[in-house]
């Protein structure tokens, strides 16, 4: 068998071992083995997993990450989300859908603490979808928001993604991270009217509250805001150090972490258990954001041996002479690719095929950046693989069916369209914040 063919076969058994529940890390991990064995030899394939950990770990812009998911842990682990949601729906509960709208913004804030999807989405499903399914809601509307406004925590900064896309395809991690400031908001915005017109053309969607009910809520909505105004202050001040050049990402979130630790103390919302929890949980998905990171490096290294990445090259050749066409090429792609792969391991196998040929055409890398992260957000949604559909039903149990949340994402993803052709039309959604910084 030629080279090629085990390079395709490879992913199919990758998709194979995944379907299985074999970690991600150990299947890429894996197959990368067992590839350069076969094309090479024993001592060649070794060579690569001794190799290729320490090189990638020793990387000193991924200390960022950790920091960025301390930040995150500490914040949920002291009942900063709560506070988020709470606020939120005293604030929008007037609002057609006001608790959906609520949950909408409430995972935007969330993401500017937090940095992981997964981590914002299961918060905000332990916290909303149970509120508005005792309220009457729609309950792939209640489900659907959830999974699908968490996806903004791959898109507000801090964003573990744009630090792992800035490292690979060597381009400032801070202007991608402030890049990410406006179409967020931008996400979050056409989530929020679409909810509203949705159910305004339904109301058995979201029943309304009584005019008993709203009369209290204002009564308590200033109370609700000093729960959470420092964590809006700590997120302004991230982005703003960001955004002046101030602090480093990794500088960044230290301080982040730092400050929502003593925010937690102040508010007497975190002891010494809670900050050991969360020490624990952001050393565990650093560990596994790590492992996927170095399996989907080996196995970059093992396509680009097997020829995989030049017959991708090859087969939207004839489209990368044209910047628009290049550009619906590589949608194509990621589009398919979110189906079925970890974000992570899209965002590593695809962008050293992809990345060379925007730099032939001389397009925005920081730019091509945004239009990569919100792909994986969408892949985050769609079907059979959709990470953070599973995430909500995991937390919802058996009172919620799985096709109801997916049935619920597909109006996200009608909103998504809408999004993208925004943001592939209009760059400077995304490159204006970051060209007011030089």
């Amino acid at each position: 068998m030629d080279a090629l063919s085990i390079g395709l076969l490879s992913l199919a058994a990758i998709m194979v071992l995944i379907a299985l529940r074999l970690p991600i890390g150990v299947a890429l991990g894996g197959v990368t083995m067992f590839g350069f064995a076969y094309l090479t030899n024993w001592n060649v394939a070794l060579g690569v997993i001794r190799e290729t950990p320490f090189v990638f770990s020793a990387n000193w812009d991924l200390t960022a990450i950790p920091m960025f998911l301390l930040m995150g842990a500490i914040t949920n682990n002291s009942g900063i989300s709560s506070s988020l949601f709470r606020a939120a729906r005293l604030w929008f509960a007037a609002l057609p859908g006001g608790l959906a709208v609520a949950t909408n913004f409430a995972c935007a804030g969330f993401a500017a603490a937090c940095g992981s999807s997964i981590a914002a989405a299961a918060a905000m499903a332990r916290l909303a979808t149970p509120e508005m399914v005792r309220a009457g809601y729609d309950k792939g509307l209640a489900t659907g928001v959830v999974a699908s406004a968490g996806t903004l925590a791959a898109l507000i900064p801090p964003s573990i993604l744009f630090v792992l896309y800035g490292i690979f395809a060597e381009v400032s991690i801070v202007e991608l991270l402030i890049a990410g400031v406006f179409p967020g908001l931008l996400t979050a915005g056409i989530y929020a009217a679409m909810i509203m017109i949705r159910c305004v053309i339904n109301p058995d969607l979201a029943p309304k509250i009584s005019d008993d009910e709203l009369a209290e809520m204002k009564k308590e909505r200033w109370t609700a805001l000093k729960d959470v105004w420092p964590l809006l202050v700590l997120i302004l001040g991230i982005i703003g150090g960001l955004y002046g050049g101030v602090v480093t990402p990794t500088e960044g979130g230290a301080a982040g972490a730092s400050l929502a630790l003593v925010i937690g103390i102040l508010q007497k919302r975190m002891n010494l258990e809670l900050f050991i929890e969360s020490l624990r949980d952001a050393i565990g998905t650093t560990a596994q954001i790590f492992f996927v990171g170095m399996g989907a490096v080996m196995y970059t290294k093992f396509l680009a041996l097997a020829g995989v990445s030049t017959m991708m090259v090859e087969m939207i050749g004839a489209w990368a002479g044209d910047p628009i066409l290049l550009v619906i090429a590589a949608s194509i792609i990621y589009v398919i690719l979110g189906m079925f792969l970890d974000p992570l391991g899209i965002m590593l196998i695809t962008i050293p095929v992809l990345v060379p040929m925007f730099v032939a055409l001389d397009l925005n890398l920081v730019w091509f950046g945004v239009i990569v992260v919100k792909y994986v957000e969408i892949g985050l949604l769609t079907p059979p693989v959709g990470f953070n559909v599973y995430v909500v039903k995991n937390v919802v149990g058996d009172s919620i069916a799985l096709h109801d949340i997916f049935k619920g994402c597909f109006w996200f993803l009608g909103c998504e369209v809408i999004i993208m052709t925004l943001l592939i039309a209009f760059p400077e959604i995304s490159l204006w914040l970051p060209a007011t910084m030089k």
